[in-house]
């Protein structure tokens, strides 16, 4: 398969980049296939011990592609249009949860490397990923969405504010919650997350199975608690939420469907509580 929307270096350490910069990687039909296709494909070579995926241009991904002319175009030559709700539901299910659940399960060690925005099916994708590394001016935007790992992924509590109020998330915010692993500089993020996967890459290839049973084992304690089952649920909450709202979505300069322009003025009205957080801390200590 030849790519248009990613970009995809074989090696010790994979490369796939997210390659529509123009769209802040906004993620499209055609573009979800490829990374599919890349996945397997990374799994697939015997050289590759560890896969990075990250996004070209100013951000990781602002989500889900929902208006460009060129995705319409694409699902309606492949027949993924969706003209009545059932299609709509199956067509959502299979690129949204089928493949993210994937991409979760990959037998290789996966690492999301975040710049800039990870905004709605950024974070989904990103949650997918074994470990992800983040640049400290990243900024976050989770959401009931297709894949709703956030429960999972910040603690019941921490989601319910989070998504109450609509905002943007800090990577140091996440990183506390456990989101994120690590949180470099913009200028250090990629020599180190690099620098990582080759150390992880080195381990898996001199003994792969044991870095695969890892994962496995982990994943399989996750889904003994019900993560996969409720991933399989809540995507049926979201088409019941999305089913019977208002179909008339925000402008791009309202912020579109996520809402950005809210999502950044909400962060602020919270940063006095952040602060005051931070110096009690170190009051402590």
């Amino acid at each position: 398969m030849s790519y248009e929307e990613i970009i995809y270096e074989p090696g010790k350490v994979a490369r796939i980049y997210l390659n529509r910069p123009n769209y802040l990687n906004a993620q499209s039909w055609l573009l979800r296939e490829e990374l599919d296709d890349a996945f397997e494909k990374a799994v697939q070579d015997g050289q590759v011990g560890a896969i990075v995926l990250s996004g070209k241009g100013k951000s990781f991904s602002a989500g889900h592609d929902i208006s460009t002319a060129e995705d319409k175009e694409y699902r309606q030559k492949i027949g993924k249009a969706g003209k009545n709700r059932y299609d709509r539901f199956y067509n959502m299910r299979e690129i949204c949860v089928e493949n993210t659940l994937r991409w979760r399960n990959v037998p290789k060690p996966t690492i999301a490397m975040i710049h800039g925005y990870c905004i709605f099916a950024g974070w989904m994708i990103a949650s997918a990923m074994d470990i992800i590394f983040a640049a400290e001016n990243a900024l976050f935007q989770p959401s009931h969405f297709q894949y709703y790992s956030v429960p999972w992924d910040l603690g019941p509590r921490k989601t319910k504010e989070v998504l109450f109020e609509h905002r943007f998330m800090t990577a140091w915010e996440v990183y506390e919650y456990g989101f994120i692993n690590r949180v470099y500089s913009e200028e250090e993020l990629e020599k180190e997350t690099l620098a990582y996967a080759g150390r992880v890459a080195d381990n898996y290839l001199h003994d792969p199975m044991r870095v695969r049973m890892v994962k496995f084992s982990t994943n399989h304690m996750m889904d003994a608690m019900g993560f996969s089952a409720e991933i399989e649920t809540t995507f049926n909450n979201y088409g019941v939420m999305m089913g019977l709202q208002a179909k008339e979505l925000p402008k791009p300069k309202d912020g579109g469907l996520a809402r950005t322009n809210v999502a950044k003025e909400n962060p602020e009205l919270t940063k006095p509580w952040l602060d005051r957080i931070k110096r009690n801390d170190s009051m402590d200590e």
